[in-house]
Protein backbone atom coordinates (compact mmCIF):
# COMPACT_ATOMS: atom_id res chain seq x y z
CA UNK A 1 0.00 0.00 0.00
CA UNK A 2 0.94 3.80 -0.42
CA UNK A 3 1.34 6.72 1.81
CA UNK A 4 2.84 9.70 0.19
CA UNK A 5 3.07 13.62 1.71
CA UNK A 6 2.94 15.36 -1.40
CA UNK A 7 0.28 17.89 -1.96
CA UNK A 8 -0.85 17.65 -5.13
CA UNK A 9 -2.42 20.93 -7.58
CA UNK A 10 -5.37 19.44 -9.51
CA UNK A 11 -8.47 20.90 -11.76
CA UNK A 12 -11.48 21.69 -9.21
CA UNK A 13 -14.84 22.42 -9.69
CA UNK A 14 -15.64 25.50 -7.07
CA UNK A 15 -18.40 27.53 -5.83
CA UNK A 16 -17.00 30.59 -3.64
CA UNK A 17 -20.37 31.58 -2.51
CA UNK A 18 -24.37 30.56 -2.34
CA UNK A 19 -25.65 31.48 -5.91
CA UNK A 20 -22.50 32.41 -7.47
CA UNK A 21 -21.10 30.93 -10.54
CA UNK A 22 -19.11 27.60 -10.71
CA UNK A 23 -15.37 28.11 -11.43
CA UNK A 24 -13.01 25.49 -12.60
CA UNK A 25 -9.94 26.21 -9.96
CA UNK A 26 -6.64 25.14 -9.44
CA UNK A 27 -6.95 23.32 -6.39
CA UNK A 28 -4.31 22.23 -3.35
CA UNK A 29 -5.52 18.14 -2.38
CA UNK A 30 -3.57 16.99 0.99
CA UNK A 31 -2.10 13.79 1.37
CA UNK A 32 -4.54 10.87 3.04
CA UNK A 33 -4.34 10.89 7.09
CA UNK A 34 -4.70 8.47 8.67
CA UNK A 35 -7.72 5.82 7.26
CA UNK A 36 -8.09 8.28 4.55
CA UNK A 37 -7.54 7.69 0.58
CA UNK A 38 -6.62 9.86 -1.71
CA UNK A 39 -8.42 8.98 -5.04
CA UNK A 40 -7.96 10.16 -8.94
CA UNK A 41 -11.44 10.61 -9.70
CA UNK A 42 -12.24 8.98 -13.44
CA UNK A 43 -15.82 10.36 -13.70
CA UNK A 44 -18.76 11.56 -11.68
CA UNK A 45 -22.01 12.82 -12.41
CA UNK A 46 -24.63 15.75 -11.61
CA UNK A 47 -27.66 14.91 -8.72
CA UNK A 48 -29.85 17.37 -7.99
CA UNK A 49 -28.51 18.07 -4.40
CA UNK A 50 -25.41 19.38 -5.92
CA UNK A 51 -27.46 21.96 -8.06
CA UNK A 52 -28.98 22.86 -4.08
CA UNK A 53 -25.54 23.18 -3.28
CA UNK A 54 -24.85 25.81 -5.30
CA UNK A 55 -28.02 27.81 -4.89
CA UNK A 56 -27.28 27.48 -1.18
CA UNK A 57 -30.91 26.16 -0.66
CA UNK A 58 -30.10 24.18 2.67
CA UNK A 59 -28.76 25.80 5.39
CA UNK A 60 -25.87 23.67 6.30
CA UNK A 61 -24.01 24.20 3.01
CA UNK A 62 -20.76 25.76 3.68
CA UNK A 63 -18.58 28.03 1.26
CA UNK A 64 -16.37 28.08 -0.54
CA UNK A 65 -17.37 24.63 -1.43
CA UNK A 66 -15.92 21.66 -3.98
CA UNK A 67 -18.58 20.11 -5.69
CA UNK A 68 -19.63 17.07 -6.55
CA UNK A 69 -20.64 13.74 -4.48
CA UNK A 70 -21.75 11.21 -7.57
CA UNK A 71 -18.78 9.72 -9.02
CA UNK A 72 -15.91 6.76 -8.99
CA UNK A 73 -12.02 6.36 -8.93
CA UNK A 74 -8.98 4.69 -8.41
CA UNK A 75 -7.07 4.73 -5.14
CA UNK A 76 -3.84 6.96 -5.87
CA UNK A 77 -2.47 6.99 -1.95
CA UNK A 78 -3.92 5.54 1.07
CA UNK A 79 -2.88 6.29 4.83
CA UNK A 80 -1.52 4.70 7.53
CA UNK A 81 -4.23 2.24 9.28
CA UNK A 82 -6.05 1.97 5.58
CA UNK A 83 -5.77 -2.41 4.98
CA UNK A 84 -9.14 -2.61 2.90
CA UNK A 85 -7.42 -0.61 -0.59
CA UNK A 86 -4.84 -0.13 -1.91
CA UNK A 87 -3.64 1.76 -4.70
CA UNK A 88 -5.25 1.28 -8.25
CA UNK A 89 -8.23 -0.16 -6.47
CA UNK A 90 -11.60 1.24 -8.27
CA UNK A 91 -13.77 2.52 -5.53
CA UNK A 92 -17.46 4.45 -5.51
CA UNK A 93 -18.00 6.90 -2.61
CA UNK A 94 -20.90 6.60 -0.78
CA UNK A 95 -21.61 9.54 1.59
CA UNK A 96 -23.42 7.57 4.72
CA UNK A 97 -21.08 4.52 6.18
CA UNK A 98 -22.29 0.92 7.83
CA UNK A 99 -20.08 0.27 10.94
CA UNK A 100 -21.90 -3.12 11.28
CA UNK A 101 -21.78 -2.69 14.57
CA UNK A 102 -23.69 0.15 15.94
CA UNK A 103 -27.55 0.44 17.49
CA UNK A 104 -28.81 1.28 13.65
CA UNK A 105 -26.59 -1.15 11.75
CA UNK A 106 -27.21 -4.23 14.06
CA UNK A 107 -31.04 -3.56 14.13
CA UNK A 108 -31.74 -3.39 10.52
CA UNK A 109 -34.27 -0.68 10.85
CA UNK A 110 -32.41 2.27 9.37
CA UNK A 111 -29.60 2.67 7.04
CA UNK A 112 -27.96 5.44 9.13
CA UNK A 113 -25.30 4.08 10.80
CA UNK A 114 -24.26 6.15 13.83
CA UNK A 115 -20.69 5.64 13.73
CA UNK A 116 -20.19 6.63 10.31
CA UNK A 117 -22.91 9.37 9.68
CA UNK A 118 -23.83 11.02 6.46
CA UNK A 119 -21.95 14.41 6.95
CA UNK A 120 -23.42 17.74 6.54
CA UNK A 121 -20.54 20.17 8.04
CA UNK A 122 -18.82 20.20 4.84
CA UNK A 123 -15.71 18.40 6.67
CA UNK A 124 -13.47 15.42 7.28
CA UNK A 125 -14.48 13.38 10.73
CA UNK A 126 -11.68 15.10 12.20
CA UNK A 127 -13.74 18.40 11.40
CA UNK A 128 -10.51 19.65 8.63
CA UNK A 129 -10.69 19.60 5.56
CA UNK A 130 -8.09 18.08 2.48
CA UNK A 131 -9.00 20.47 -0.07
CA UNK A 132 -7.74 24.35 -0.74
CA UNK A 133 -7.67 26.96 -3.04
CA UNK A 134 -6.04 30.47 -3.01
CA UNK A 135 -5.35 30.25 0.72
CA UNK A 136 -8.74 29.22 1.66
CA UNK A 137 -10.10 25.47 2.82
CA UNK A 138 -12.54 23.94 0.83
CA UNK A 139 -15.70 22.56 1.67
CA UNK A 140 -17.60 19.56 0.82
CA UNK A 141 -20.80 19.10 -0.83
CA UNK A 142 -21.54 15.52 1.31
CA UNK A 143 -18.99 13.66 2.87
CA UNK A 144 -16.35 14.27 -0.40
CA UNK A 145 -16.11 16.07 -3.79
CA UNK A 146 -16.20 14.06 -6.81
CA UNK A 147 -15.91 17.10 -9.26
CA UNK A 148 -12.37 17.21 -9.22
CA UNK A 149 -9.24 15.99 -10.89
CA UNK A 150 -8.24 14.14 -7.20
CA UNK A 151 -9.82 14.16 -3.80
CA UNK A 152 -9.50 12.55 -0.31
CA UNK A 153 -12.04 10.31 1.23
CA UNK A 154 -12.49 8.53 5.14
CA UNK A 155 -12.07 5.18 4.08
CA UNK A 156 -15.11 3.87 5.69
CA UNK A 157 -17.45 6.16 2.76
CA UNK A 158 -16.13 3.98 0.08
CA UNK A 159 -16.25 0.79 -1.51
CA UNK A 160 -13.86 -1.13 -3.99
CA UNK A 161 -15.68 -2.45 -7.19
CA UNK A 162 -14.29 -4.66 -10.03
CA UNK A 163 -12.55 -2.46 -12.46
CA UNK A 164 -14.17 -3.74 -15.40
CA UNK A 165 -17.89 -2.01 -14.56
CA UNK A 166 -18.29 0.76 -16.90
CA UNK A 167 -17.33 3.86 -14.86
CA UNK A 168 -20.36 5.84 -15.79
CA UNK A 169 -22.55 3.35 -14.83
CA UNK A 170 -20.49 3.18 -11.54
CA UNK A 171 -21.00 6.84 -10.93
CA UNK A 172 -24.76 6.63 -11.46
CA UNK A 173 -25.09 3.73 -8.61
CA UNK A 174 -22.90 5.40 -6.29
CA UNK A 175 -26.23 8.13 -5.37
CA UNK A 176 -29.21 9.01 -7.83
CA UNK A 177 -30.35 5.92 -9.74
CA UNK A 178 -29.34 2.95 -6.48
CA UNK A 179 -31.42 5.88 -4.16
CA UNK A 180 -34.74 5.30 -5.80
CA UNK A 181 -33.87 1.23 -6.08
CA UNK A 182 -33.03 0.96 -2.31
CA UNK A 183 -36.24 3.23 -1.35
CA UNK A 184 -38.62 0.40 -3.51
CA UNK A 185 -36.13 -2.43 -2.39
CA UNK A 186 -35.04 -1.95 1.36
CA UNK A 187 -37.46 1.47 2.25
CA UNK A 188 -40.86 0.43 1.26
CA UNK A 189 -40.23 -3.30 0.25
CA UNK A 190 -42.26 -3.46 -2.63
CA UNK A 191 -44.42 -6.78 -2.69
CA UNK A 192 -44.67 -9.15 -5.81
CA UNK A 193 -48.06 -8.18 -7.34
CA UNK A 194 -48.03 -5.08 -6.15
CA UNK A 195 -49.13 -1.45 -7.44
CA UNK A 196 -46.66 1.51 -7.36
CA UNK A 197 -46.65 5.17 -8.49
CA UNK A 198 -43.16 7.26 -8.90
CA UNK A 199 -43.47 10.92 -8.79
CA UNK A 200 -40.70 12.08 -11.08
CA UNK A 201 -38.42 10.29 -14.11
CA UNK A 202 -35.04 11.47 -13.52
CA UNK A 203 -32.39 9.19 -12.35
CA UNK A 204 -34.33 8.59 -8.76
CA UNK A 205 -37.20 8.04 -9.81
CA UNK A 206 -36.18 5.32 -12.66
CA UNK A 207 -34.10 3.69 -10.16
CA UNK A 208 -37.47 3.24 -7.92
CA UNK A 209 -39.06 1.68 -11.14
CA UNK A 210 -36.38 -0.78 -11.68
CA UNK A 211 -36.35 -1.53 -8.12
CA UNK A 212 -40.47 -1.72 -8.15
CA UNK A 213 -40.07 -4.32 -11.29
CA UNK A 214 -37.01 -6.62 -9.55
CA UNK A 215 -39.67 -6.99 -7.01
CA UNK A 216 -42.06 -8.18 -8.54
CA UNK A 217 -44.26 -4.92 -8.79
CA UNK A 218 -47.82 -5.90 -11.18
CA UNK A 219 -48.68 -2.24 -11.65
CA UNK A 220 -46.20 0.51 -12.04
CA UNK A 221 -47.13 4.59 -12.81
CA UNK A 222 -44.70 6.86 -13.84
CA UNK A 223 -45.29 10.54 -13.48
CA UNK A 224 -43.31 13.45 -15.21
CA UNK A 225 -44.52 16.88 -17.07
CA UNK A 226 -41.81 15.77 -19.83
CA UNK A 227 -43.30 13.24 -22.05
CA UNK A 228 -39.89 12.58 -23.40
CA UNK A 229 -39.29 10.09 -20.08
CA UNK A 230 -42.13 8.01 -21.04
CA UNK A 231 -39.64 5.90 -23.33
CA UNK A 232 -36.98 5.85 -20.45
CA UNK A 233 -39.60 4.89 -17.93
CA UNK A 234 -40.98 1.92 -19.84
CA UNK A 235 -37.25 0.58 -20.51
CA UNK A 236 -36.95 0.13 -16.59
CA UNK A 237 -40.39 -1.32 -16.64
CA UNK A 238 -43.27 1.63 -16.12
CA UNK A 239 -46.56 -0.20 -17.23
CA UNK A 240 -48.05 3.62 -17.28
CA UNK A 241 -47.42 7.19 -17.81
CA UNK A 242 -49.44 10.31 -16.94
CA UNK A 243 -48.00 13.98 -17.79
CA UNK A 244 -50.20 15.70 -14.97
CA UNK A 245 -50.55 18.77 -17.94
CA UNK A 246 -52.50 17.02 -19.80
CA UNK A 247 -55.02 16.86 -17.61
CA UNK A 248 -56.89 19.54 -15.37
CA UNK A 249 -57.52 16.82 -12.42
CA UNK A 250 -55.35 16.22 -9.95
CA UNK A 251 -52.02 13.21 -10.19
CA UNK A 252 -53.61 11.61 -7.46
CA UNK A 253 -57.02 11.15 -8.90
CA UNK A 254 -55.15 10.38 -12.41
CA UNK A 255 -53.42 7.60 -10.36
CA UNK A 256 -56.82 6.51 -8.35
CA UNK A 257 -58.45 5.90 -12.11
CA UNK A 258 -55.29 3.87 -13.11
CA UNK A 259 -55.58 1.67 -9.81
CA UNK A 260 -59.73 1.05 -9.88
CA UNK A 261 -60.24 3.71 -8.09
CA UNK A 262 -58.71 3.42 -4.50
CA UNK A 263 -54.98 4.37 -5.40
CA UNK A 264 -51.89 1.97 -5.18
CA UNK A 265 -49.93 0.08 -2.34
CA UNK A 266 -46.77 2.48 -2.83
CA UNK A 267 -45.86 5.74 -3.85
CA UNK A 268 -42.26 7.56 -4.71
CA UNK A 269 -42.28 10.89 -4.31
CA UNK A 270 -38.46 11.86 -6.42
CA UNK A 271 -38.62 15.55 -7.20
CA UNK A 272 -38.73 17.11 -3.73
CA UNK A 273 -41.60 19.42 -5.00
CA UNK A 274 -43.35 20.10 -2.14
CA UNK A 275 -47.03 20.19 -2.87
CA UNK A 276 -46.34 16.58 -4.64
CA UNK A 277 -45.73 15.12 -1.37
CA UNK A 278 -49.54 15.33 -0.24
CA UNK A 279 -50.31 13.95 -3.59
CA UNK A 280 -47.98 11.28 -3.19
CA UNK A 281 -49.75 10.38 -0.12
CA UNK A 282 -53.01 10.60 -1.50
CA UNK A 283 -52.34 8.32 -4.39
CA UNK A 284 -52.15 5.26 -2.51
CA UNK A 285 -54.65 3.00 -0.61
CA UNK A 286 -56.71 4.46 2.48
CA UNK A 287 -55.50 2.26 5.66
CA UNK A 288 -52.53 0.83 3.94
CA UNK A 289 -50.71 3.10 1.18
CA UNK A 290 -47.05 3.94 2.10
CA UNK A 291 -45.40 6.91 0.44
CA UNK A 292 -41.70 7.75 0.50
CA UNK A 293 -40.39 10.48 0.39
CA UNK A 294 -36.83 10.72 -1.34
CA UNK A 295 -36.73 13.91 -3.23
CA UNK A 296 -34.32 16.91 -1.18
CA UNK A 297 -36.43 19.96 -1.69
CA UNK A 298 -35.69 23.52 -1.34
CA UNK A 299 -37.97 23.97 1.35
CA UNK A 300 -37.16 22.76 5.60
CA UNK A 301 -40.96 22.81 5.95
CA UNK A 302 -43.24 21.38 3.60
CA UNK A 303 -47.64 22.12 3.95
CA UNK A 304 -48.96 18.20 4.43
CA UNK A 305 -52.29 16.92 3.43
CA UNK A 306 -52.99 15.72 7.57
CA UNK A 307 -56.17 14.31 6.22
CA UNK A 308 -54.61 11.64 3.93
CA UNK A 309 -52.37 10.48 6.86
CA UNK A 310 -55.23 10.46 8.90
CA UNK A 311 -56.97 7.88 6.38
CA UNK A 312 -54.28 5.15 7.63
CA UNK A 313 -51.95 6.04 5.10
CA UNK A 314 -47.65 5.94 6.03
CA UNK A 315 -45.38 8.39 5.19
CA UNK A 316 -41.56 7.49 5.53
CA UNK A 317 -38.47 9.56 4.86
CA UNK A 318 -35.67 8.30 2.82
CA UNK A 319 -31.84 8.94 3.06
CA UNK A 320 -29.95 7.00 0.11
CA UNK A 321 -33.26 5.24 -0.20
CA UNK A 322 -32.56 3.30 3.02
CA UNK A 323 -28.99 1.46 1.32
CA UNK A 324 -26.27 0.22 3.51
CA UNK A 325 -23.19 0.78 2.29
CA UNK A 326 -21.16 -2.18 2.41
CA UNK A 327 -24.55 -4.76 2.43
CA UNK A 328 -26.68 -3.32 -0.36
CA UNK A 329 -24.63 -0.74 -2.33
CA UNK A 330 -21.77 -4.04 -3.13
CA UNK A 331 -25.33 -6.18 -4.48
CA UNK A 332 -26.23 -3.07 -6.66
CA UNK A 333 -23.00 -2.77 -7.90
CA UNK A 334 -22.83 -6.45 -8.87
CA UNK A 335 -25.80 -6.01 -10.56
CA UNK A 336 -24.72 -3.42 -12.33
CA UNK A 337 -21.75 -5.10 -13.48
CA UNK A 338 -23.79 -7.97 -14.61
CA UNK A 339 -25.48 -5.71 -16.74
CA UNK A 340 -28.90 -6.39 -14.93
CA UNK A 341 -29.70 -2.55 -15.43
CA UNK A 342 -30.32 -0.62 -18.69
CA UNK A 343 -28.10 2.21 -17.48
CA UNK A 344 -27.22 3.26 -20.66
CA UNK A 345 -30.97 5.33 -20.77
CA UNK A 346 -29.28 7.64 -17.80
CA UNK A 347 -26.30 8.27 -19.86
CA UNK A 348 -27.37 11.31 -22.47
CA UNK A 349 -24.92 13.89 -22.48
CA UNK A 350 -21.25 14.18 -21.62
CA UNK A 351 -19.22 17.20 -20.83
CA UNK A 352 -15.18 17.50 -19.61
CA UNK A 353 -14.80 18.80 -16.54
CA UNK A 354 -13.17 21.98 -17.61
CA UNK A 355 -16.75 22.37 -19.30
CA UNK A 356 -18.23 21.60 -16.45
CA UNK A 357 -20.49 25.04 -16.61
CA UNK A 358 -22.08 23.75 -20.03
CA UNK A 359 -23.40 20.46 -18.32
CA UNK A 360 -25.92 23.18 -16.09
CA UNK A 361 -27.50 24.42 -19.61
CA UNK A 362 -27.52 20.76 -20.48
CA UNK A 363 -29.72 19.80 -17.90
CA UNK A 364 -32.43 22.20 -19.52
CA UNK A 365 -32.72 20.02 -22.31
CA UNK A 366 -35.83 17.92 -22.05
CA UNK A 367 -34.18 14.71 -23.35
CA UNK A 368 -31.45 15.33 -19.93
CA UNK A 369 -31.59 12.58 -18.00
CA UNK A 370 -27.73 12.10 -16.47
CA UNK A 371 -24.62 14.06 -17.57
CA UNK A 372 -21.74 12.31 -17.11
CA UNK A 373 -18.36 14.85 -16.21
CA UNK A 374 -15.24 12.87 -17.34
CA UNK A 375 -11.81 14.14 -15.82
Amino acid sequence: MTNTSKVITCKGAVCWGAGEAVRLEEIQVDPPKANEVRVKMICASICHTDITSIQGLLPFFRYPIALGHEGVGVVESVGDGVTNLKEGDMVIPTYIGECQECENCISGKSNLCLTYPMRISGLMPDNTSRLSCKGNNLYYCLTFATWSEYTVIDVNYLIKVDPIINPAHASFISCGFSTGYGAAWREAKVQSGSSVVVFGLGAVGLGAISGAKTLGAKTIIGIDTNNLKREKGEAFGMTHFINPNDSDKSPSTLVKELSDGFGVDYSFECTGVAPLLTECLEATKMGSGKAISIGAGNEATVPLGHLSLLFGRTLKGSIFGGLKAISDLSIIADKCLKQEFPLEELHTHEVQLEDVNEAFELLKQPNCVKIVIKM
